[in-house]
């Protein structure tokens, strides 16, 4: 039980560490993005910054889904309070679209109207930030895969989406640049195309949060190592169904066991702790454990 609970503070500090990345990493980003928008006559860079803006608001619900999902079982919460992690994902996911949206509208508006061409120098920035934004990206999904928190793989996505959208920025510069006066406005149809990838990375997020909320069966993997270890169990015969719910950053499971039909209720009691015990030690990210004795 001991190594249980530390397993489950490192990720709980890892994912966290890796939300404040996400926090100050997100608010210089916006700073220098709207500056450099401004003053560089880039409404692909502005709109970038409004995406970065929206971004620190959705990794501050991420730090609230992290720390309230941490918080130990309780009375009327048997299961903890990990559920709170695919809510979270829901509410960063509405921060996308709306980030999108705002991009779209606003790059729909400038594409009529006129304005000076953009300023060579925001290539540079833009090429500083796709580099910068797609490292965030690889640091924060590596943390989330570590931790299985869903809320954090969102966030590490609204990096790659951030980068994406530079790139995208990158390239209606470089067009409006090269072809000179009359193509001022690919840098808008350049953000336009940035919002409708932001929209398609939001479905990618909302999928699996979805089906952790509703127990889909997205778990073949864990469902084998669980069998694995339970057939090294004395006692366990073979087993039957098996049954996974995520939960935050951990797994609750309902396994079958058989075992010989001859045995008293009190062996298979045994055998059923011993079951549980194995497990919680050789796969630390289970959390709720529920045997049922079959008999062989």
């Amino acid at each position: 039980m001991k190594s249980e609970n530390s397993s489950q503070l490192t990720n709980h500090q890892t994912a966290v560490r890796a939300t404040y990345f996400s926090i100050v990493s997100n608010a210089v980003l916006a700073i220098l993005k709207g500056v450099a928008g401004v003053f560089g006559n880039s409404y692909a860079l502005i709109a970038d910054a409004i995406e970065s803006t929206a971004d620190i608001f959705s990794s501050l619900l991420v730090l609230f889904g992290l720390k309230y999902a941490s918080r130990p079982a309780d009375e009327n919460h048997p299961y903890g309070h990990g559920r709170a992690e695919p809510l979270v994902t829901f509410l960063v996911v509405g921060f996308l679209i709306t980030s999108a949206t705002i991009i779209a509208y606003e790059s729909i508006q400038n594409i009529g109207t006129p304005h000076a061409l953009p300023k060579p120098w925001t290539l540079i920035l833009l090429a500083a930030l796709i580099v910068w934004k797609e490292i965030s990206f690889r640091k924060v999904m590596k943390k989330a895969i570590e931790t299985n928190s869903s809320s954090l793989k969102a966030d590490a996505w609204h990096h790659r989406s951030d980068a994406i959208t530079s790139i995208a920025a990158f390239i209606g510069i470089s067009i409006a640049l090269i072809l000179g006066k009359g193509y001022e406005s690919a840098d808008d149809i350049a953000a336009l195309f940035a919002a409708a990838f932001i929209l398609y990375n939001s479905y990618k997020i909302f999928r699996p949060a979805l089906g952790e909320i509703m127990d889909e069966h997205l778990y073949d993997d864990l469902v084998v190592n669980i069998r694995q270890v339970s057939l090294t169990v004395n006692g366990v015969i073979d087993t039957e169904k098996c049954y996974v719910r995520k939960a935050g950053m951990q797994y609750h499971i309902d396994l079958h066991a058989i075992v010989d039909g001859n045995i008293s209720v009190r062996e298979g009691h045994d055998i059923s702790h011993r079951l549980q015990d194995t497990l919680r030690a050789k796969l630390p990210e289970l959390a709720n454990v529920l045997i049922h004795i079959e008999p062989n």
